[in-house]
């Protein structure tokens, strides 16, 4: 029941909410945050659950939608919801100068819903579901101005995400046939004596996890949603859509590789160089894109194209210590995204400014806000004692140890030149807050406790859990251990 709970409560919140007119903002957003701190509650409850498979509807005598709440799942709920509690609050001030804010809040609540659906998914069928609900209900948070930059970057959104889509329900079709089920097993469920030989499964593989769930991740070539979607969405649905919404391909690459799939059957094989190879090349050309853009958010939006695949470059290594430092950076980068956007939001909110030079001496005026922004900087560049280092060196190691040939030392490589651009496209912003050389803008509105609270808490997530994260790293150690 926890987990139906879970999933349903947003949901009929969200669908409620714009036949309910609630005229008080202040109730409005009393309702949205109450929500979604039950959530954070009921996230809580789903980990010290049992893993039980739960059965929702039952459409052939083989195909089910079932809901269970093993590691990889509880790991996921945690950060959709903890992550969706913060960026709420933080939407109590900002949303103040956007119109429909009750039309935002619902797709804001629904899409929270789908997303737990889409962790506690125990099967192909309702990973798909969950997935195509995902990218449906967050649509209109991008469209939400209904500008016509808006409008353009919502429906490229949708398109490419509705493309991805198709694609990876082709090739669930295609795993299904060839698999001795459909529910997720840790190490793979594929049934290898039929597969071998048959070129079309390894081709099934690049086709869901390139152009299917890796649109979602922002990987290339299907990257192009992130950089047009993010400046023109609101400050609350860039963070969502860019540190946890975006984590929605990447949960389902790992459901599809270590859970249906199996190691064993692509490592080594052509497919986990070409893998390799594109999510490395994501990683440098995401870097380099953000180091040459102006706007912040879409500076920030390219940033997420380029860490999102160190994520997936550490999965493709195929050993459990890539699979741990994916776990880890996961985590951190979620915290990292989300305190960066919402810092972006404030800025944009008090100086009218989006360019990431234009905030000179902010740190005087806005210094919680900054301060923050420069902790998430710093953890996404990887210095220690951050968690973002603590990831960073699980994945250098596990490249060094377990990568095939020439990658063992080109992906510390990339990886240590794109930490380098992190850097030349954060820490500017940083410097220039706390050390102007010349007047800082001027402040039309002054930030909120609602607006810098959520981000104090993340940021202080992104250097306790570097300094404390044994427990943490203990957790994705033992989940890595199932999967290879």
């Amino acid at each position: 029941m926890i987990m139906i709970a879970a999933i349903v409560l947003p949901m009929i919140l969200g669908a409620a909410l714009p036949f309910v007119k609630i005229k008080n903002r202040n109730a409005l957003h009393g309702l949205v945050i109450g929500t979604t701190a039950l959530e954070a509650v009921l996230g809580l409850a789903v980990i010290l659950s049992e893993e039980k498979l739960l059965e929702l509807w039952r459409i052939t005598d083989t195909l089910t939608v079932s809901l269970r709440a093993d590691g990889m799942a509880k790991l996921f709920t945690v950060l959709f919801t903890f992550g969706w509690l913060l960026v709420s609050v933080f939407a109590f001030e900002y949303m103040k100068h956007e119109h429909n804010e009750d039309r935002f809040y619902a797709f804001f609540l629904l899409s929270e819903g789908a997303l737990v659906g889409l962790s506690l998914s125990a099967n192909m069928a309702a990973m798909y579901l969950c997935f195509e609900l995902a990218t449906l209900l967050s649509m209109p948070l991008v469209l939400h101005s209904m500008k016509k930059d808006a409008m353009s970057a919502a429906l490229k959104y949708l398109f490419y995400s509705i493309a991805g889509a198709f694609m990876a329900l082709l090739g669930i079709f295609f795993l299904a046939h060839y698999s001795t089920s459909l529910d997720f097993v840790p190490g793979g469920c594929l049934d290898r004596a039929a597969a071998e030989g048959h070129e079309g499964v390894l081709l099934t593989v690049i086709l869901i996890t390139v152009i299917g769930f890796g649109t979602k991740a922002g990987m290339y070539p299907m990257h192009g949603w992130l950089p047009t979607a993010h400046p023109v969405a609101p400050a609350p649905a860039s963070a969502v859509l860019s540190a946890l919404i975006a984590k929605a391909g990447v949960l389902a690459i790992v459901r599809i590789l270590y859970y249906v799939v199996g190691v064993d059957f692509v490592k080594g094989t052509w497919v986990q160089i070409t893998l390799l190879s594109l999510s490395l090349f994501t990683v440098l050309m995401g870097s380099l894109m953000a180091y040459r853009e102006r706007n912040l958010k879409k500076r920030l939006a390219f940033s997420t194209v380029s860490q999102i695949s160190y994520i997936l470059t550490s999965l493709f290594i195929f050993s459990a210590e890539g699979v741990q430092g994916a776990l880890l950076h996961t985590v951190f980068h979620a915290a990292v995204k989300t305190c960066l956007f919402l810092g972006a939001g404030a800025l944009i909110y008090c100086t009218g400014k989006t360019a990431a030079d234009e905030y000179k001496g902010m740190g005087r005026k806005m210094p919680v806000v900054m301060w923050s922004f420069a902790l998430a900087s710093v953890t996404l560049i990887g210095i220690p004692p951050t968690g973002g280092f603590w990831s960073k060196w699980a994945m250098a190691s596990a490249a060094l140890d377990s990568a095939p040939g020439f990658f063992s030392w080109l992906i510390p490589v990339v990886l240590l030149i794109s930490a380098l651009l992190t850097a030349g496209y954060l820490m500017p912003v940083v410097i220039d807050a706390f050390f102007p050389g010349e007047q800082a803008p001027a402040v039309k509105r002054s930030e909120s406790p609602m607006m810098w609270a959520p981000m104090a808490v993340l940021a202080a997530v992104c250097v306790l859990l570097g300094m404390f994260s044994g427990g943490l790293a203990g957790f994705t150690q033992g989940l890595a251990s199932l999967l290879v």
